[in-house]
């Protein structure tokens, strides 16, 4: 089975991190360095059904549908993850918790299978790097200063 995990420190309050990665109009604007991932229908409340839309390539038809497992604000967020119809899921958490510099932030997706799954986890922890380095600061610098 293959996962990924990525751990990044951001220097602002664990809420203020919290609110950019739950809130769908501050999510979009940290997702469009991937495939988009626009969110429809999620809140972070356990047992939600929403979606990812993102922009369709061949052999993938652009949308991640996913159910909100557990949440315990400000501290986790986990759903499934499933990009093909059909196919089994994978899981995502975020796991936040205070440090003394900001917020450390710990992206995990884990449950991918066979061969598939090894090259999917690759390419996701590529896209989800870009994302969590420099998006998702970018955005809780803007925010900040409003």
């Amino acid at each position: 089975m293959s996962e990924f995990r990525i751990v990044c420190d951001y220097p602002y309050p664990i809420e203020q991190v919290w609110r950019v990665l739950t809130e769908p109009d501050l999510v979009a604007q940290w997702t469009v360095t991937g495939q988009g991932g626009r969110p429809e229908g999620f809140a972070p409340v356990a047992d939600t059904h929403f979606r990812l839309i993102a922009r369709p390539v061949m052999g993938w038809r652009g949308i991640v549908d996913c159910e909100v497992l557990e949440v315990d604000a400000p501290r986790l967020l986990r759903y499934t993850w499933v990009g093909d119809e059909g196919a089994a899921p994978s899981f995502v958490a975020y796991r936040l918790e205070k440090s003394p510099t900001g917020t450390r932030f710990t992206w995990e997706h884990t449950g991918f299978t066979g061969a598939g799954g090894f090259f999917m986890a690759k390419l996701l922890r590529s896209v989800r790097t870009k994302m969590l380095t420099a998006a998702v600061p970018a955005v809780l610098e803007k925010i900040s200063i409003r």
